[in-house]
């Protein structure tokens, strides 16, 4: 049986939505299952996507504007819970909007929702 749980975040204009797609107790993480990121870019603005977790900036890629971008996480951010934010740099713009903290594990699908500026 699938179980959804949601979360909506906000951090300035940012506006995060995390959804679990898999219901199973904490101790079968499967380490080697991807984490997905979809990137729902309703601003006009393509993003330049980084995903910070510790002191660590890793960038995923971009996010068109006006568009839907997927990407898998790289693995070696979180082989068990972890805590990761997200930030979305605008190409050309002058503001970086950073996610809450939020607690991810293998497996699970991730939605980041940027609304119209």
């Amino acid at each position: 049986m699938t179980s959804m749980l949601a979360r909506t975040l906000l951090a300035g204009a940012l506006a995060l939505t995390v959804a679990c797609s898999r219901g199973r107790p904490e101790t079968s993480i499967n380490p080697d299952a991807p984490i997905t990121l979809t990137v729902d870019n309703q601003a006009f603005a393509d993003m330049t996507i980084y995903v910070l977790e510790s002191s660590r900036k890793v960038r995923l890629g971009l996010a068109n504007g006006n568009s839907t971008t997927k990407f898998v996480l790289p693995k070696y951010l979180a082989r068990t819970l972890t805590t990761l934010r997200f930030l979305a740099d605008p190409i050309g713009g002058n503001r970086s909007p950073v996610s809450e903290e939020i607690t991810v594990s293998p497996g699970d699908e991730i939605t980041l929702r940027i609304p119209p500026a």
